[in-house]
């Protein structure tokens, strides 16, 4: 002990080195980025490829096969997601979560353009970029004003649009509700005619002079200069000028054959707040950046930019993340606070005011030591990290409770203050160690979960080994050092008697409960065997119970959350108008509930984001903000389930509402993947299985497929012959088509009222782009004006307007949720019941994704995470206690906790969450073993040194003196997590408290398990483990075998 000897001489410089480490840690609090959710997110990053009139066939075969195999070489990928739809195609690649985005999205870019050389001609270049897979937006701003031209409504969002694209902590500004503009050169046919001008004159002479040449650079004897031809097409009269042919009677300008007009294009999706329409940018941060500094870098751009455009403009954000993660993260914050005033509370009232400040001391340091390791990490201050402090709260004062309490024992025995501290030390620190070691190990499996889940939970672990690191430091060097200085301070102006009355009259707090417990102690140690086999025969029961009655399993928690997304479904060949209607008689419906504040609705094409098997008959959208729960009477499961019953009376309408994801992303709650080289057989497959499930699974909603919808569409037929004859090829033919339809783009100009370019358009007016017109059309030939129906046949042929793969095979997915009251694991086990006994051809492969497969993949990780703990635990109490019985009497304590879980579960019938009731009791290894230590250690210690001692006078003893330490360790574990573990959320800063929120159902089933489990192992240590310490001794004495009982005899040789 002479390091400790040295530090306590040294007693300014250590407590200097404490103060240094409290403001360092203030500090690092204040400088982490404050976040709901950790930053987790898949790195997933999106390809598009756009190129007009390609069918989805053509578009999976001509531009998505040659870029999957490009891919297919990459590192890291983990999945490909393809669709093809018409004119467009865009692929969603997910690397492995370790992947760093950056680097994913350069290797990604580096393979499509390898495969871009297999593109055919005419395909625009494509787009690859990162992809939020998050569905909410970081926060949405929107512009809007009666008396304001949608051109200036137009030109001020996209300038801040602009000015957004800029911050480095945005990925993306979405606008939507907007038109682009676009220049329309409509053709008036019948002067084509009669100047006898062909569409593709037209063609050339506007691309032919709309252009900058570089003409290169003269030397003079003035000097060197560069010489240009500016020939940009700057304003409309400049297209209407352009010349197209000399006539006698002069030239013959675009605006002789054509309108020119500057426009915007014809809608093709919309956005509301709140009924009202607007035009809206949608922003999101990047994958690493934080919510709250984002949102505030967003509104100072926005308020720093030039007051260029009307007044009259309203400019406003919505859905603004920020504020909602600032109030989360204050709430817990506030719940830590009201913990650590519990357990201050109980300690200085249990060990008395001196030792109990001595002890609580320790919280503060820990917790803002703690702060030091998380951000040196890159952490931001998130639930995760919260949570980790509030699990740490009890277990972090453990080994100050035992040194301090054990030194208040040593001076009651009339040691000085300094010998006592030293003593306690020297005498607690290996169980200390050992006990903080043994939670480490079972803390430590976590840190290697694999995947999105692991990424998530990992926080947890790492807070956890940061705050014990702390509190092993606090308890073997700064609490003895403070204790010494504090006593030797009191020593001056009260006797010893005096300076140690408040932790006398507070023992005699535990006293009645004492007495209780030896009570019940003395005849369980006249009769171990009996109870030992009593207690087993009582857990055993628990697992069988659990197995008959538990409620169930699911991956999550249902959490309550102030937003969710709702989906419009209507099936039919739609217009932008009809979609529009339909969305504004469900925002009707929605907006007129008491529980939602306001709606955000956006069609179907104006976002992107990661969702796997997207819905086939989509229109639109909602984001849904609710009041916060405070000031509503339904929760969030209930205000979306009165969401859905208000809009199911609705014909032909199909609407599904559901809260945001909270935790690890999985989407819809079943989710079949049907894979197969033989599309037609797979779709048949698929329909069945969805009309199975439909008839005969109860409890599903929201069932869907993402079959392709059924359609016609028409081909051209040319007969090139005949076309040859008349000195037509296909390309001209071609043209003409696109004019009755969107119209052919001749190229871009740049005004000088816009930053953009705008698209010149060429096509027909409306009276010649209806169906008929294409019969009627016209192409001039050198022997004049021809019909194209002459040499082609419009046929209708069955249209496929979507074909998805999936990891390079067409794929097809049936999703649906869960009705309140169902699990999802039952209705999946039931599903895969049912498709075992199909007989289902070779080539089509059925699979089971989302939470099902998270599901999964936690369990068996968590199983095996189990087993590494109990193995790493196993081994390091061996090496402590030199006895296997020792070290598995210690070990058996898990099992007591894990039974404590499941019971705490029958009675409350609540859901064993995978995720947060397993690492619960993964968690609960790690806590539970300590307190069968200290008392194991007491025990073998008094054996040792004592042997006239009987098994049973030691294992009494050691029972009565490490009760009050190990109740103390126990319910400041307990008063810490107690208001979440019952579903209440008390905040201490802000004077509330909440029943049922969103903090506390988050963390209420890692609560519950921790406290139900922590209970009754506590309980059964107490109870069990000095039955069964006596065992060895009645198998020596009945059968002379030595158990468990050789390292007192090493000892003493």
């Amino acid at each position: 002990m002479k390091f400790l000897n040295l530090i306590v001489d040294h007693a300014r410089a250590t407590l200097s080195i404490m103060v240094l480490i409290l403001f360092a840690g203030t500090m690092a609090r204040i400088a982490m980025p404050v976040e709901v959710n950790p930053n987790v997110t898949l790195p997933v990053v999106m390809i598009m490829v756009r190129h007009d009139g390609i069918s989805p066939e053509d578009g999976a075969r001509l531009l998505i096969r040659p870029i999957e195999k490009e891919l297919k070489t990459l590192d890291g990928l983990e999945e490909i997601h393809a669709t093809a739809r018409e004119s467009m195609v865009y692929i969603m690649v997910e690397f492995d979560i370790s992947e760093d985005i950056s680097v994913a999205v350069a290797e990604v870019r580096e393979a499509v353009d390898r495969a871009k050389a297999e593109f055919p001609q005419e395909t625009k270049e494509p787009i690859v970029q990162e992809l939020s897979p998050s569905p909410e937006p970081t926060v949405v701003v929107t512009f809007s004003g009666e008396n304001v031209s949608e051109r200036d409504l137009y030109s001020a969002a996209k300038y801040y649009q602009r000015q957004l694209e800029i911050l480095p902590d945005v990925l993306k500004a979405d606008m939507s509700g907007h038109r682009d503009e676009v220049v329309d050169i409509i053709l008036d046919p019948y002067r084509l005619e009669q100047y006898n001008i062909t569409a593709t004159e037209l063609l050339r002479s506007v691309r032919a002079n709309n252009l900058l040449i570089p003409a290169g650079e003269m030397d003079a004897a003035q000097g060197r200069f560069g010489i240009k031809l500016p020939a940009l097409i700057e304003t409309a009269d400049d297209i209407r000028s352009l010349p197209l042919r000399f006539t006698a009677d002069g030239v013959i300008t675009v605006g002789d054959v054509a309108e020119v007009r500057r426009t915007f294009k014809d809608p093709v999706g919309f956005s509301t707040i709140n009924g009202e329409k607007t035009i809206a940018i949608d922003v999101r941060k990047r994958l690493k950046a934080n919510s709250i500094e984002t949102v505030a870098a967003v509104r100072e751009a926005i308020a720093n930019a030039p007051a260029k455009f009307s007044q009259e403009i309203e400019v406003n954000f919505i859905f603004d993340s920020s504020d909602y993660a600032q109030s989360m993260v204050s709430e817990l914050q506030g719940n830590i606070l009201t913990a650590m005033s519990l357990v201050l509370i109980l300690v200085v009232a249990t060990l008395g005011v001196r030792s109990g400040l001595l002890v609580g001391f320790g919280i503060p340091f820990c917790l803002l030591g703690s702060m030091i390791i998380v951000n040196l990490l890159g952490f931001s201050f998130n639930f995760m990290v919260m949570f980790g402090l509030l699990l740490s709260l009890g277990m972090l004062i453990d080994g100050a409770i035992v040194v301090v309490e054990f030194a208040n024992t040593q001076v009651a025995d009339g040691l000085s203050n300094r010998e006592a501290y030293i003593t306690a030390v020297r005498r607690m620190a290996i169980p200390v160690i050992a006990s903080t070691g043994t939670t480490l190990a079972a803390f430590l499996p976590l840190l290697f979960w694999p995947g999105v889940a692991g990424e998530f939970m990992s926080y947890l672990p790492i807070t956890v080994f940061s705050v014990l690191a702390w509190s092993l430091t606090y308890a073997l060097i700064f609490a003895p050092t403070l204790g010494i200085v504090i006593a030797r301070k009191r020593s001056k102006t009260m006797t010893v008697a005096e300076a140690h009355a408040s932790e006398e009259s507070a023992q005699e707090l535990l006293q009645p409960l004492l007495n209780l417990y030896l009570k019940l102690l003395n005849p369980i140690i006249e009769r171990p065997v009996f109870w030992s086999a009593t207690a087993v025969a009582f857990l055993i029961s628990i697992f069988f119970a659990y197995g008959k009655f538990g409620a169930g399993q699911a991956f999550f928690a249902d959490i309550e959350n102030r937003y969710g997304m709702v989906n419009v479904r209507a099936l039919g060949n739609l217009s932008v108008d009809e979609q529009r209607q339909i969305t504004a008689e469900v925002e009707r419906k929605i907006s007129a509930l008491p529980a939602v504040q306001q709606l955000y609705g956006f069609s179907g094409s104006n976002s992107l984001v990661l969702e796997r098997g997207g819905s086939r008959d989509k229109i639109s959208s909602f984001l849904v903000e609710l009041y916060p729960p405070k000031d509503r009477e339904q929760s969030s499961l209930e205000a979306f389930a009165e969401i859905r019953r208000v809009t199911n009376d609705m014909p032909g309408i199909y609407v599904s509402g559901k809260e945001l994801e909270s935790g690890p992303p999985v989407g819809k709650d079943i989710q079949i993947q049907i894979s197969s080289t033989d599309r037609e057989a797979m779709y048949k497959k698929t329909a069945e299985i969805r009309q199975w499930i439909t008839a005969n699974i109860k409890g599903l909603r929201d069932i869907e497929d993402t079959l392709p919808l059924a359609g016609i569409q028409w081909e051209m037929t040319v007969d090139r012959s005949q076309a040859m004859m008349l000195g037509v090829d296909v390309g001209s033919v071609g043209q003409m088509v696109q004019m009755v339809t969107n119209g052919v783009i001749v190229g871009e100009f740049r005004p000088s009222d816009a930053d953009d370019e705008v698209e010149m358009r060429l096509r027909y007016p409306d009276e010649n782009r209806q169906l008929a017109a294409l019969d009627e059309l016209r192409v001039n030939t050198p022997s004049g004006p021809v019909p194209i129906s002459s040499f082609t046949q419009r046929v209708a042929m069955p249209r496929v307007d979507a074909i998805q793969r999936f990891d390079r095979q067409e794929t097809v997915f049936i999703m649906a949720n869960t009705e309140d009251g169902y699990l999802a694991d039952n209705q999946t086990r039931e599903i895969g019941e049912w498709l075992s006994t199909q007989d289902i051809d070779d080539s089509i492969k059925v699979k089971f994704r989302g939470a099902n497969e998270e599901q999964a993949k936690s369990a068996e990780f968590l199983s095996v995470a189990f087993s590494l703990a109990m193995s790493l635990m196993l081994i390091m109490l061996v090496m402590q206690f030199n006895s296997f019985y020792q070290a598995f009497l210690i070990l058996f304590s898990v099992v007591m906790s894990t039974a404590g879980v499941l019971l705490g579960l029958i009675i409350s019938q609540s859901i064993f969450s995978t995720i947060l009731t397993g690492v619960g009791i993964v968690a609960l290894a790690g806590i539970v073993v300590n307190n069968n230590i200290v008392l194991i250690d007491s025990y073998n210690y008094l054996r040792r040194t004592n042997t006239a001692m009987t098994p049973a006078e030691a294992v009494f003893i050691a029972a009565k003196s490490r009760f009050r330490p190990v109740m103390l360790t126990t319910v400041t574990t307990i008063v810490g997590l107690l208001p979440l573990a019952n579903g209440f959320s008390v905040d201490i800063v802000n004077r509330s408290w909440e029943a049922g929120g969103m903090v506390s159902s988050w963390w209420q089933p890692l609560a519950s398990a921790i406290v139900n489990g922590l209970t009754l192992a506590t309980v059964l240590t107490l109870l069990l483990t000095p039955a069964m310490l006596l065992l060895p001794e009645i198998v020596a004495q009945r059968f002379g075998v030595r158990v468990a009982a050789y390292q007192f005899k090493d000892d003493e040789a």
